[in-house]
C-alpha cells in the first residue's frame, strides 16, 4: 500500500516563503511525474506544477517565478518551494504522484491529503 504525505502548510504573511513537502511510502518502484494542486474554498481543484522523472517542469502562469517544484528520488519526496505568497495563493495543496508498486506494470495515481496554505495581507 503506498501512501503520500503531505506537510509544511501553514499561515504566513503576504510575501513570505513556505516550503512543502510530499513524502510518499509502501511498496514504491518508481515515480514518474510529480505534482501539485490546489483547492480554494468554493473553487475547483488546480493545477499549480507538475515535474516529470526526466526533470521537465511545469507551473501554472499565475505561480510562475514564485514557485518551484523539485524532488529528491532517493528519498521519494517531492518539494513545492512558494516565495513571494499571495492572499490568492491561500488553498489547500494537494501533491500528487503517478507511481509504480511492487508487483505491478502500470502506473496509478496517488494523492497527498492536503496541506492548508494560508496567505494574510
Amino acid at each position: 500500500q503506498v501512501q503520500l504525505v503531505d506537510s509544511g502548510g501553514g499561515l504566513v504573511q503576504a510575501g513570505g516563503s513556505l516550503r512543502l513537502s510530499c513524502a510518499a511510502s509502501g511498496s514504491i518502484v518508481s515515480i514518474d511525474a510529480l505534482g501539485w494542486y490546489r483547492q480554494a474554498p468554493g473553487k475547483q481543484r488546480e493545477l499549480v506544477a507538475t515535474l516529470n522523472d526526466g526533470g521537465r517542469s511545469n507551473y501554472a502562469d499565475s505561480v510562475k517565478g514564485r514557485f518551484t517544484i523539485s524532488r529528491d528520488n532517493a528519498k521519494n519526496t517531492g518539494y513545492l518551494q512558494m516565495n513571494n505568497l499571495r492572499p490568492e495563493d491561500t488553498a489547500v495543496y494537494y501533491c500528487n504522484a503517478m507511481l509504480r508498486t511492487t508487483g505491478t506494470i502500470a502506473y496509478s495515481s496517488a494523492w497527498g491529503q492536503g496541506t492548508q496554505v494560508t496567505v494574510s495581507s
